[in-house]
């Protein structure tokens, strides 16, 4: 993962009070749609007066990527190096011992799964905590101490409407108790460019060539990506452009699944399944396609449409998850209905003959910045400040 950058970031003020702890599963050796929200969590809380000092504890990573130097503010505590059998066990407990020894002003966690502790110790000493909904991790809660921890969190930060409502519905929570912070991205490192001749060489793609690409990963446990959707759809698109290549970034336990799906509909030639693609090649896969799509049906947010969208390209989600918010309602791309898979189809032909009724899908740099003002950083580090403000201004 990269390392956090310094963009943005104004000094703390010596006279802010009270110590944070940010509970995080990893930030540095993985990277994840968790992981990506984490370091933007992290650089907005370094631009707040709020606290005087942070203590960030890193469940999975063994060290920390980034100048500390530059953080003179934070210390990072890392349990990457225990054994897996014994890492939860020593991580919760270094989590209630520094608890009880230091006592935060506020804990605030990145994951659902770390709420039991910051319950346990809001109940014997008093301490608020936040924490963080993304998708998958926030369905379908069934295990009594993770709800009760929920219904007794001080605030639940959804990254999306739809995981708003779906938490509020399933977990029968105060209203007032969630609240609607959005994903953002990293607007310097995607940006519109010409298709690479490298990657039109590794992939055999004449530049002409119409590419779709989905960027997710090929996990069994998430199946709802609608990356099969469009392999479905990807016969009846060849007869209306024959020369169609469908690019799939990403790897996971999925994929042998995939393959035969590829096998059965005879679509080896017309579908390369990337794997892994670095940081730094990533945004030259967005570039080289001529639309991004992703008709999932449970995804928290997406980062990956923001990431398209700031490379000016044209993106295609599903209808009724967090997708609904990344694309603005349809302001910024188009919503599919994620179980048609004829109307996957017809709007991917539509996009790629530039017969589609959103003009905007046509125009790159209005796309990017729509994107960039709505869910830039900036945008979100005013919005988690006006938060974490309002939550000062309570506990004075």
């Amino acid at each position: 993962m990269d390392k956090p950058v310094q963009d943005h970031l104004t000094p703390l003020n010596p006279t802010s009070k009270g110590i944070l702890h940010l509970w995080i599963p990893n930030m540095f050796e993985f990277k994840g749609g968790i992981q990506v929200y984490s370091d933007f969590l992290l650089r907005a809380i370094r631009s707040t007066a709020i606290f005087k000092h942070s203590e960030v504890f890193l469940k999975h990573d063994r060290q920390v990527a980034l100048s500390t130097e530059m953080w003179p503010n934070f210390r990072f505590h890392c349990f990457g190096g225990w054994p897996k059998a014994l890492r939860t066990v020593a991580y919760a407990i270094s989590l209630l011992l520094w608890g009880c020894l230091k006592r935060p002003q506020l804990i605030f966690t990145t994951h659902l799964n770390f709420i039991p502790v910051a319950y346990g110790l809001k109940r014997f000493l008093g301490i608020p905590y936040w924490t963080v909904a993304h998708g998958v991790d926030a369905w379908n809660i069934r295990a009594p101490l993770l709800k009760a921890s929920l219904r007794h969190a001080d605030l639940i930060l959804a990254v999306s409407h739809y995981t708003r409502s779906r938490l509020l519905i399933e977990q029968n929570l105060d209203e007032n108790q969630v609240v609607v912070l959005p994903n953002t991205f990293e607007t310097k490192r995607f940006k519109i460019a010409a298709k690479s001749p490298v990657l039109l060489k590794r992939y055999q793609l004449h530049i002409e060539q119409p590419v779709i690409l989905t960027v997710s990963r090929l996990s069994s446990s998430e199946r709802h990506k609608g990356y099969d959707q469009i392999i479905k759809a990807l016969p009846e698109i060849r007869r209306a452009l024959p020369t169609i290549h469908y690019i799939l970034v990403g790897k996971g336990s999925d994929r042998p699944r995939i393959e035969q799906m590829i096998a059965e509909l005879d679509l080896q030639d017309c579908v390369t399944l990337a794997g892994f693609v670095s940081d730094n090649e990533l945004c030259d896969h967005y570039n080289l396609c001529d639309v991004f799509a992703m008709p999932s049906k449970s995804e928290g947010f997406g980062i990956v449409y923001l990431e398209a969208l700031a490379c000016g390209k044209p993106t295609v989600g599903g209808n009724q998850d967090g997708a609904i918010d990344a694309l603005r309602n349809g302001e910024l791309g188009v919503l599919v209905d994620p179980e048609n898979v004829k109307e996957i189809a017809s709007t991917l032909i539509e996009i790629l003959q530039g017969k589609s009724p959103h003009p905007i899908l046509y125009k790159p740099e209005i796309l990017r910045e729509k994107v960039d003002a709505t869910y830039g950083f900036p945008r979100f580090q005013a919005n988690l400040s006006a938060l974490l403000k309002e939550f000062d201004l309570a506990a004075s």
